[in-house]
């Protein structure tokens, strides 16, 4: 269990990697409707979110197993306020980059309800069902890519000990890529789910924009592993259903 003071050594490359429970967290980036779902920003965007929709089950193993050796979860959820103002509506890069997305746009929810793209508290902000918090878990908002700024996830961290982050989510190159190379900045050691991460830039590619983004990472801001991996060094009774 967490209470107990144990170093797990887990096969990651380019190196093993340490991991004292009682110091590490996961956090969730983006498994949220509008990435994850059909009828989301992205599946409305034309976006491949088949890649996305795969992982899940893997992201399911990887919570199963940290809240069975009692690891905090943080969820990371991008959505707007209303107003659209911490968007930087009408003329900041955030938002001129989002606008071709729809964001802010009324639309329809799966269930009949009205919700709008990209915006707070609405389905399409809302984790994936399959991906459900528990009442513990924290789930904070972000207006930008990387879940650090603006945001309190780094007094969170530090409020429960933190040091070690295992991260998963979407996307691989944009929100997952960014909030790791904040938390490296923020002398985080990071361990990315390679199967429990997805990208769907350049998804057809010979090499995909996924497997780039990794092989940075990689080299420069955190250790890898899969997901399997990680499980097992967990514990074998650790991973839950799936």
């Amino acid at each position: 269990m967490a209470t107990e003071h144990r170093t797990i050594q887990v096969p990651a490359r380019p190196a093993p990697f340490a991991l004292e429970p009682t110091k590490t967290a996961v956090v969730v980036v983006d498994m949220q409707n509008d990435f994850a779902s059909p009828g989301g920003m992205f599946d409305l965007a034309g976006i491949d979110i088949s890649c996305i929709q795969a992982i899940v089950p893997n992201v399911r193993s990887v919570l199963a197993s940290a809240r069975a050796n009692e690891l905090p979860i943080v969820y990371l959820k991008m959505g707007f306020r209303p107003d659209l103002e911490d968007a930087g509506y009408p003329s900041s890069p955030t938002w001129l980059k989002h606008k071709a997305l729809h964001v802010g746009d009324v639309v329809t929810a799966p269930n009949g309800e009205p919700s709008r793209v990209l915006v707070r508290d609405f389905w399409n902000t809302d984790i994936v069902d399959a991906l459900t918090p528990d009442a513990d878990d924290v789930v904070l908002y972000k207006t930008r890519y990387s879940g650090f700024y603006k945001t309190d996830l780094d007094d969170v961290l530090h409020g429960k000990g933190v040091e070690c982050l295992i991260v998963v989510g979407a996307t691989t190159s944009v929100c997952v890529d960014s909030t790791v190379r904040d938390a490296m900045f923020r002398d985080y050691h990071c361990l990315i789910v390679s199967d429990a991460t997805a990208e769907p830039i350049a998804v057809d590619a010979p090499r995909s924009n996924h497997e780039a983004s990794l092989l940075t990472l990689e080299l420069l801001f955190a250790h890898i592993v899969t997901s399997t991996d990680l499980v097992t060094a967990l514990g074998p009774n650790s991973a839950g259903p799936t």
